[in-house]
C-alpha cells in the first residue's frame, strides 16, 4: 500500500491499516524508526488489558524473590 506526503510532511494511513490496526478519528500513534531502518506504526489507543494473553503462562509460577534474583544476576552480567 502507499501513500503520499503532503507538503506538510502528512500521510492518510490508507483503511485496510486503519481498520487492522483498529485505528478511528482521535486515536494516536508512535513512529518507531528500528536500526534497520524501517518503521513501524504502533497504536498507542488499545488498553494493557488487550495484551492478556498473549504470552503462554509460565510452567511454574515464580516467586517475587525468584525474580529479583534474576533481575540481579541480569545487572551483574553486563
Amino acid at each position: 500500500m502507499q501513500t503520499t506526503l503532503t507538503s506538510k510532511g502528512q500521510v492518510t494511513i490508507p483503511k485496510a491499516v486503519r481498520e487492522a490496526l483498529r485505528l478511528g478519528t482521535g486515536d494516536r500513534v508512535d513512529f518507531v524508526l528500528g536500526d534497520d531502518g524501517v518503521v513501524r506504526l504502533i497504536p498507542l489507543t488499545r488498553s494493557i488489558r488487550s495484551l492478556k494473553g498473549r504470552l503462554p503462562k509460565p510452567a511454574q509460577p515464580v516467586d517475587l524473590e525468584a525474580m529479583e534474583a534474576a533481575i540481579r544476576r541480569g545487572a551483574t552480567s553486563k
